[in-house]
């Protein structure tokens, strides 16, 4: 029996990835999350397989959480199950110890065979995510500003560029209000942008990140 853990702040997404789950023979949901501080809680205190991870929760989130599981928990596979169908999200996730990547709207198709997957000890990526994988893989990593950033500075990036401000930043990553401007200043230093103006329309123009800044 495979035992699996679900990380995710939305209670609704939470009840459908169990009844996924639980309608696959071998699977076993043995734990639930909401947040950040009770997802390190959870992998502490359950033994368990893979970990459904939404990069987007209240408190410490995204790659920064990532990191922190598994270096608390080397074995656990972990599956990112987010909004974010963007290549950037997938990389950086997979470099920081990811097992597979799956976007929530194809979730339902694919949630049983992802899990069984990286359960078994393989890595699960959708074919879309795939090819857009190939396709960064061509783009010079000197003309792309924004790959300079590290993890936490790239997610200030992507909600300077969904509009939130400073105040709204520090409240979703639970941090001072002083941290996020001390992170903008270095995304503007590092990217080379006299402005957010300038970040948001950066961002547009290449297409990096959703409409909704929250998974």
């Amino acid at each position: 029996m495979t035992r699996v853990l679900i990380a995710d702040d939305h209670a609704l997404v939470r009840d459908g990835l169990r009844h996924i789950l639980l309608s696959a023979n071998g699977l076993e949901v043995a734990g639930e999350a909401s947040d950040g501080a009770t997802t390190m809680a959870m992998i502490r205190a359950t033994a368990a397989d893979v970990l459904v991870l939404d990069l987007s929760m209240p408190g410490r989130n995204g790659v920064e959480l990532l990191k922190l599981i598994k270096d608390e928990k080397p074995a656990l596979r972990i599956l990112v199950l987010t909004m974010h169908a963007e290549q950037q999200y997938a990389v950086r996730a997979f470099k920081a110890g990811a097992s597979g990547y799956l976007t929530k709207e194809s979730a339902s198709a694919e949630l049983v065979t992802a899990v069984s997957k990286v359960a078994a000890g393989g890595v699960y990526v959708s074919l879309a995510m795939a090819e857009r994988l190939a396709q960064s893989l061509n783009e010079p990593a000197d003309d792309l500003p924004h790959r300079r950033l590290s993890d936490r500075e790239f997610e200030v990036f992507r909600r300077i560029a969904a509009g939130e401000t400073i105040t709204q930043i520090a409240q979703a990553l639970s941090v001072s209000a002083k941290t996020v401007s001390t992170y903008k200043t270095r995304i503007l230093e590092k990217m080379q942008m006299p402005h957010d103006t300038a970040l948001v329309r950066y961002a547009m123009r290449h297409k990096l990140f959703d409409d909704d800044c929250d998974a």
